[in-house]
């Protein structure tokens, strides 16, 4: 490898984050190293830290940008049946994000992007249980919002994990979520 290679790199931190991801999706954050991710990029074992400046640095990043790209998703969402699909989605979507977001002990929780990117994210969902008639949510909305956010994130998990596959057969997750939601929200479709 030339030197040149060695430290010049189009977009290191774009390079970087999408190796972790891929390491991640196969072989689970704990596998993340700096130094294989330099390699994997071909560039100096030092360059990653340039943009990271160590490990939970670039998992911080990883849940920052997570966290973002979640909330994207959840943003247009008409109701809270259609935002806990989009959780779902989003979780078979972007897996190594959806692993990195929910293990806090992995990254910088004090972290400003990751905070906005969070804060974004709670709004989305916050706002699929404020859309509930008060019939179909309960007397608490906080309670309420607990209970959607369980569901979500127990079928995304669930299904991630691979734990669905008899459950589900061959009928489409994001279907079988709708019908879940059924059972626990009273929404006007399902009235």
């Amino acid at each position: 490898m030339s030197s040149e290679r060695t430290y010049h790199h189009g977009d290191l931190r774009r390079a970087v984050l999408t190796a972790a991801l891929d390491v991640i999706r196969t072989e689970g954050p704990g596998a993340l190293s700096l130094r294989d991710l330099a390699r994997r990029a071909g560039v100096s074992h030092a360059a990653p830290a340039h943009h990271f400046k160590d490990r939970t640095g670039l998992l911080t990043a990883i849940a920052a940008e997570g966290y973002g790209l979640f909330a994207d998703a959840l943003a247009d969402a008409p109701d809270l049946r259609e935002r806990g699909v989009r959780y779902v989605r989003f979780a078979t979507g972007h897996p190594a994000h959806f692993q990195v977001m929910f293990q806090p002990e992995l990254y910088r929780a004090d972290d400003s992007e990751l905070i906005a990117a969070r804060a974004r994210a709670a709004q989305a969902l916050r706002a699929g249980v404020g859309g509930l008639p008060a019939a179909g949510r309960g007397d608490d909305a906080r309670l309420a919002g607990v209970a959607a956010w369980s569901l979500a994130h127990g079928f995304a998990t669930l299904l991630l994990s691979g734990n669905l596959s008899d459950p589900l057969g061959d009928r489409n997750p994001e279907e079988v979520f709708r019908s879940l939601t059924g059972l626990l929200f009273t929404t006007p479709e399902s009235s």
